[in-house]
Order: C-alpha cells, then sequence, then structure tokens
C-alpha cells in the first residue's frame, strides 16, 4: 500500500486557460488511481505572464507557421485518450478573468468552491460565453444556483484580492510560467499532458523514491 502522508499535489489553474479545464477533466481519475487528492490553487495567468514576460499562445504563435495547427492536433488527441465530450472552444477567447479568479479565492473561503468551481467552467469550455462581461457572468452564475451576489461581494474584499495576488507571486517564486501547472511536492510540471508524469511522481514519491529533481542530482 502506498504511503501518501507528506504528499503535497497541487493544481495551480485559471479558468481562462483551456488546457486547465481540459486537465481538470481527467485529475478524477489520477485522484481515483493514486488515493491522493489534488489541491486546487487560484493563480492569475495574466499576473504570471506579467511577472515571467510570457504571454498567450493566442500572442506568440501569431505568425508562426504550423505550430498552432499542430497544437489543436495535439489537443484533439487529449480530448480523444480521455473521452472528454463537453468541451466546446470559446468564441471569446482569450477571456480576461480577473474577476473569475477573485471570485474563486473567495469561494474558497466561504466553502462554495466546488459549485462555482464546475460552474464557472461550464459557462467557459462547455457552454461559452463572454465571461469577462459582468452582467453576462452574473447572469450565467445565477442560473447555476451560485450565491453569485455573496461570492462578487467578498471578492472585492482587500484581503481576497491580496490572497489572488499572494498565491500568484508564489506560483512564480516556484517556477510557475502559465497554467495549468502541477506540483507533487517542490517537483513542478506544466502543461495538460504531463498529467501521465504527475500520477508517475505521485506513486513514485509514496513509495519513497526521491523527487525527480533530487534523483537526477544523485
Amino acid at each position: 500500500m502506498a504511503d501518501h502522508a507528506g504528499l503535497k499535489v497541487q493544481f495551480l489553474f485559471d479558468f481562462g486557460s483551456p488546457n486547465a479545464y481540459l486537465a481538470a477533466k481527467v485529475i478524477p481519475d489520477v485522484e481515483k488511481r493514486t488515493g491522493v487528492r489534488f489541491e486546487y490553487v487560484p493563480a492569475l495567468l495574466g499576473g504570471i505572464y506579467k511577472l515571467t514576460g510570457n504571454s498567450s499562445p493566442a500572442d506568440y504563435l501569431r505568425g508562426i507557421r504550423n505550430k498552432r495547427e499542430y497544437m489543436e492536433v495535439e489537443t484533439e488527441r487529449f480530448i480523444r485518450r480521455h473521452g472528454i465530450v463537453s468541451f466546446r472552444k470559446n468564441p471569446f477567447f482569450p477571456v480576461n478573468t480577473l474577476q473569475l479568479m477573485r471570485g474563486a479565492v473567495a469561494a474558497q473561503e466561504g466553502g462554495l468552491f466546488w459549485p462555482y468551481f464546475h460552474a464557472v467552467y461550464r459557462h467557459m469550455w462547455e457552454e461559452p460565453k463572454k465571461m469577462d462581461d459582468p452582467e453576462v457572468m452574473m447572469a450565467a452564475l445565477n442560473a447555476s444556483g451560485i450565491d453569485v451576489v455573496r461570492i462578487a461581494a467578498k471578492a472585492q474584499a482587500p484581503e481576497v484580492k491580496s490572497r489572488l495576488m499572494q498565491l500568484t507571486e508564489d506560483a512564480v517564486r516556484r517556477g510557475a510560467f502559465g497554467s495549468p501547472t502541477f506540483f507533487v511536492n517542490d517537483e513542478m510540471f506544466f502543461g495538460k499532458d504531463q498529467l501521465r508524469d504527475v500520477e508517475e511522481e505521485i506513486l513514485a514519491q509514496s513509495r519513497g523514491r526521491p523527487a525527480l529533481r533530487a534523483g537526477a542530482a544523485s
């Protein structure tokens, strides 16, 4: 039996990343196979980009021949491999997620995270809407039974804004440069396709094997 004591597995997400959405669809299966529960950590992608000098693929792939097309093929392969049928491209992409991500922090602190998390992803990547339009966002979340007035009010609190900023800065300090990012203790993995490596690392560390970085240095 694997020993998960002391093992911390984190999923750093931003609602605006379609790859983070796709990763979130696969995480429950990884949890079932490994017996480990992921910690969901909001980290503002725009803030990560600003702090690291990175940019959205919509920007850095502009004018590059073949790469965008290949990435779309790779995404389709991932969707087929995991039997994901709910994903739809959002025609309003990229969406400014600042208020949604503050809402995620507020929902976590208010014990409303899971309903909020699933509702936002539904309206971003399953029934896509322009979720940076306040009226659209409020109507969509209300339709999903979310106490959006309560969450929106709490999201404007200075401590919630500060918490999201801190989580974002911590992500960059630990090595993050985009979304989705995963940590198995201090071992970082980037991108939805790395979930297979994340799972291997969870099992390896649970069996007492050192993290990949430590093993490589020995």
